[in-house]
């Protein structure tokens, strides 16, 4: 009953006071300049990450002005709206919490006050930062002489007010979380510079009105439809436009020209995958040559040499029957009989059987002996079959 008779009188003598010292009205204005103006509509609407980046910018710019017949200062006004990261960020950049408005409170003063209407939320999130940031601003009074500190005793519970000035239980973690956060915003800023999404954005100080909006909408439509029918029209008038007999010709020709480039750079293709195709046969022709030179008809000491599989000088040591004997006969024109049958022999004398095992066979490792002797008898027998076709 005692504290509400206080606060009752308290209230009586600031109303007395504020009506004998009301300043003229001339005298309550004050010069603002357009970027504080800026900060004010920021802080007003909330705009955290615009006041951010255009403080960030304007790093010269003083928070520290009064706006209005209130006199009220940036953080005056984020304690009233109750915008505790707005209040913090101005905090950062310089802004008095000593500073008065009309009736003398300071920033203090209306974050308790504040505080006292909507609890222990509101103490934690306005009163602890300005308190951490002018603890004597507890004992600052106002033009009615009443500081943060009776305000704060003048609570109906003073219990709760004592539970409310605890400070906080932090999380170290989430502490280290938001100033890792701070550090990598600001060095990004630093990097690649502050973005300020008004400056980008054409400064008019009049508003547009209804009339103004529906003539600029009324234009927009009409010249979104006259483009729409100019490109509709040149494409319907080159659509049904018929080419001329020379633009024709034209066309005809260069097809033809086309035509023929292509069937040149087809045949050219063709004749270097021939001349390839012969290079890759003469060097199986002339490495088959010299193996056999090497294995049948060497010195002595090629007579002592085991001999495996993969040492016989086979025309395609990986190929088929018919692929090692178009190697052994390569470079002999069938149409030529006499010569291709002379050809025929040589081979036939190489590959025969009897005498390859009278050459070789004492020297064949006996692993591989049997298809090594196998693979000779195919290849006689084809080399046969060619010379019996000679003779039909």
């Amino acid at each position: 009953m005692q504290s509400s008779k206080a606060f009752q009188s308290y209230y009586n003598q600031t109303i007395n006071i504020i009506i004998k010292n009301k300043p003229p009205a001339q005298s309550v204005l004050s010069m603002v300049s357009n970027k504080q103006k800026r900060v004010w509509r920021y802080v007003e609407d909330g705009s955290l990450l615009k006041l951010k980046s255009y403080l960030r910018k304007h790093r010269d710019l003083d928070v520290n002005f009064s706006q209005g017949k209130r006199q009220r200062s940036p953080l005056h006004l984020a304690c009233c709206l109750g915008d505790d990261a707005v209040l913090r960020l101005l905090l950062k950049h310089g802004a008095d919490v000593l500073q008065r408005d009309h009736k003398g409170d300071t920033a203090l003063h209306t974050a308790v006050n504040r505080a006292l209407k909507h609890g222990k939320t509101a103490y934690d999130d306005l009163v602890v930062p300005l308190k951490k940031s002018c603890p004597e601003a507890m004992n600052a009074p106002n033009s009615a002489g009443v500081t943060p500190e009776d305000l704060l005793k003048w609570m109906k519970h003073t219990e709760s007010a004592e539970n409310m000035s605890r400070p906080p239980k932090t999380d170290p973690e989430k502490e280290w979380l938001e100033k890792l956060f701070g550090e990598c915003e600001d060095e990004f800023c630093e990097t690649f510079g502050v973005y300020d999404a008004d400056d980008f954005l054409p400064v008019d100080d009049d508003d547009e009105d209804f009339g103004d909006w529906a003539d600029r909408i009324r234009k927009e439509y009409f010249d979104k439809k006259h483009a729409e029918a100019q490109r509709l029209a040149a494409s319907s008038s080159g659509w049904k436009r018929k080419k001329s007999k020379q633009e024709r010709e034209q066309e005809e020709q260069s097809r033809k020209e086309l035509h023929e480039k292509l069937q040149r750079e087809h045949e050219e293709y063709l004749a270097r995958a021939a001349r390839k195709e012969e290079e890759t046969r003469q060097g199986k022709k002339r490495r088959y040559d010299e193996k056999c030179e090497a294995t049948f008809r060497g010195g002595s000491s090629a007579g002592s040499t085991k001999l495996s599989y993969s040492d016989i000088p086979w025309p395609a040591p990986r190929g088929t029957v018919q692929e090692m004997v178009d190697v052994m006969l390569h470079g002999v024109d069938r149409k030529d009989v006499p010569v291709f049958r002379k050809m025929l022999r040589k081979q036939q004398a190489l590959w025969h059987p009897d005498k390859f095992a009278q050459r070789c066979e004492a020297r064949l490792e006996e692993k591989d002996k049997q298809r090594i002797l196998d693979t000779v008898t195919a290849l006689s027998q084809e080399l046969n079959r060619l010379a019996q076709s000679l003779r039909t």
